[in-house]
């Protein structure tokens, strides 16, 4: 469980609708998997990340945030409550030990993606596990 103050709840809520609006809540919630799998991360480049401000504006990490669906209003109580449930520790498959995603290239998934294996696919979002046994907390 993440403890959350009301900016970073309007901060989950926000990337959640602009990185998967289009795969409805469940894909959002498989977003903020991978977004406290990488707070909770020990390994590769999320080891010394521990709140959700360094997570989502990690360099290179989050593509939705430079969009307007990410920046151009607050989240409405329906992100805000799937934002809730994501800190509260819902996990769904694929993305229960994601700690990668993106958008399925060529109406497929690649089997690795930066050598880190496929764990499966969600509409278009493909996810990515750690290939070592990386601790998420």
């Amino acid at each position: 469980m993440y403890r959350y103050t009301d900016k970073e709840l309007d901060l989950m809520g926000r990337l959640l609708r602009a990185e998967a609006v289009g795969e409805g809540p469940d894909g959002m919630l498989k977003v903020g998997n991978v977004v406290n799998n990488r707070i909770k991360a020990t390994c590769d480049v999320f080891k010394n990340l521990t709140t959700l401000n360094q997570v989502i504006y990690q360099r290179n990490a989050f593509a939705a945030i430079n969009s307007p669906l990410f920046n151009g209003s607050r989240a409405t109580t329906k992100e805000k409550d799937l934002a809730k449930k994501s800190f509260r520790g819902h996990k769904l498959w694929p993305s229960t030990r994601a700690l990668w995603f993106h958008s399925m290239d060529k109406n497929d998934c690649r089997p690795t993606w930066f050598n880190q294996p496929l764990t499966g696919k969600y509409k278009n979002h493909c996810f990515y596990r750690p290939k070592d046994d990386c601790s998420l907390g």
